[in-house]
């Protein structure tokens, strides 16, 4: 078998009738999915690590100066720039799984990513938090596109039980990003001074020029979608995307687009699981951007490091989070649960936040802060891969990806204002608060889905009902997973 390419640039067409899930050996199977989870998996990693970087960036410019000299310190400037940059990313998520199908992964989520690093290069030339704040809009708009797209794309290439790890994966390589990414600010602001321009600056400048490097990269590198015979470098050849195509619909039963029907890809509004998935992932991102805005600051300010050891400090939780991140979701393909894996993170997290916000040693509190990050940003790639386990229909599919990103940035709006410039006297309780609100409502949610699929189950199982059907055909076996 020539697993190696489809030969270059060439389109290859597939035939998936022709194919079957006994079509290779299980050493050639697993050396296939091996071969996606390396460019698949990897190329999107890595340009959400930089996405990550550049989206949380603001934090430690901030710590660095950014604050002083484009006076983010009155009132509420510094939440209302972090603030404005939802509002667009928020808005243009629903239209952006269905570009990312209409002209494909590979010049649609390179093109955003160049677009957006330009953006951050601009913002390391701002006079003004005005031009801060317009820059930080058309962050959010480029910035949209990419992250529904790369979770839409990841769940057609994989079966129901391989996606937590890979969404696991997927989020370690954007966790770490933000480990490292406040030992690479500290280390750029020693830039001060060269070029004329401030060390905060060169944190913008420096990772927008990286971003626009690895967008090109992306051209190269990303892949399309399985059943989509558009050029692609070097990938699989079409009897090897057929077997995948035919192994998903084995599995669930939606490999096979349909043509877009705004109707039939709005429809998927009516399902109120799709919005406590939805729900899920605000609650849960309330956590983590709050926490990704304003650690640095909650280190410097209210526990009393420093300005260096703040940026420093940052690494070790997101470090312990990649860790844990990958074993929990690890442990939940292996056993085939879903909700059991959310309750745990928010749990760990609401144990971390009682502890940060009122032990009376810093170091403990800081300790704190290993909890929170592990439980909330663990959470994501668990409440993806519960969405992905429990949806048929590629146009639902995407709907809810983009609807779960969408609620997701919802949360990113009130991360971005937990935490209070005036709340700092009293070590910002009043955000400590909203975060355990935020897991609480996860937990709420998490039980009434896994209610709900045990109770559709246990009628399907009677033959009472046919599950997941809005879109496809029956799938006689598809059962929820809890």
């Amino acid at each position: 078998m020539d697993s190696d390419s489809s030969s270059g640039h060439e389109k290859s067409r597939i035939d998936v009738e022709a194919s079957s899930v006994d079509e290779f050996t299980p050493k050639e199977a697993r050396r296939i999915i091996g071969r996606i989870d390396r460019r698949l998996v990897t190329v999107t990693g890595v340009m959400y690590c930089i996405s990550v970087m550049d989206r949380t960036n603001l934090g430690a410019a901030y710590v660095a100066g950014l604050g002083k000299d484009l006076q983010l310190t009155v009132g509420d400037r510094y939440s209302l720039v972090t603030l404005l940059f939802f509002i667009t990313y928020i808005l243009f998520q629903p239209p952006a799984t269905v570009l990312c199908r209409k002209f494909g992964p590979r010049p649609f989520l390179a093109f955003i990513t160049i677009a957006w690093g330009i953006v951050l290069i601009g913002l390391g030339l701002v006079h003004n938090w005005g031009g801060l704040a317009a820059l930080r809009i058309v962050l959010g708009l480029f910035e949209a596109g990419f992250f529904p797209s790369v979770i839409y794309l990841l769940s057609t290439w994989y079966t129901r039980f391989e996606m937590g790890k890979r969404y696991a994966f997927f989020y370690v390589i954007g966790c770490l990003a933000s480990a490292f990414s406040g030992i690479i600010a500290y280390g750029l602001i020693h830039l001060d001074g060269a070029g004329n321009l401030a060390g905060w600056r060169w944190i913008f400048v420096f990772e927008g020029l990286l971003t626009v490097v690895i967008g090109f990269g992306g051209y190269w590198l990303l892949v399309d979608f399985p059943d989509s015979d558009r050029k692609v470098w070097g990938f699989l050849n079409a009897k090897e995307r057929a077997w995948i195509v035919q192994r998903v619909k084995a599995d669930r039963g939606d490999s096979e687009v349909t043509s877009f029907n705004l109707r039939k890809f709005l429809s998927g509004a009516l399902d109120w699981r799709i919005w406590a998935y939805g729900g899920m992932g605000l609650g849960t991102s309330t956590i983590n951007y709050s926490f990704s805005f304003f650690l640095p600051i909650i280190l410097n300010k209210n526990l009393g490091f420093s300005s260096a050891a703040s940026q420093i400090l940052v690494a070790p939780p997101y470090g312990f989070a990649a860790i844990y991140m990958f074993g929990i979701n690890y442990l939940g393909d292996k056993f085939r649960y879903r909700g059991p894996v959310i309750a745990i993170n928010m749990i760990i997290s609401l144990i971390g936040i009682p502890i940060l916000g009122w032990h009376s040693n810093n170091y403990v509190r800081y300790f704190g802060a290993f909890l929170i990050c592990a439980g909330a940003n663990a959470n994501l790639p668990s409440a993806l891969a519960l969405q992905a386990n429990n949806i048929r229909g590629q146009w639902k599919r995407a709907f809810c990806s983009a609807m779960f990103v969408g609620l997701a940035g919802i949360g990113g709006i009130a991360g971005s204002l937990v935490f209070r410039a005036q709340d700092q006297p009293t070590g910002y309780k009043p955000g400590l608060y909203a975060c355990i609100t935020a897991a609480l409502l996860v937990l709420v949610l998490t039980a009434a889905c896994d209610i709900s699929y045990y109770l559709d189950n246990k009628a399907a199982d009677r033959g009472e009902k046919h599950l997941e059907c809005d879109e496809d055909e029956p799938q006689p076996n598809f059962r929820y997973t809890l």
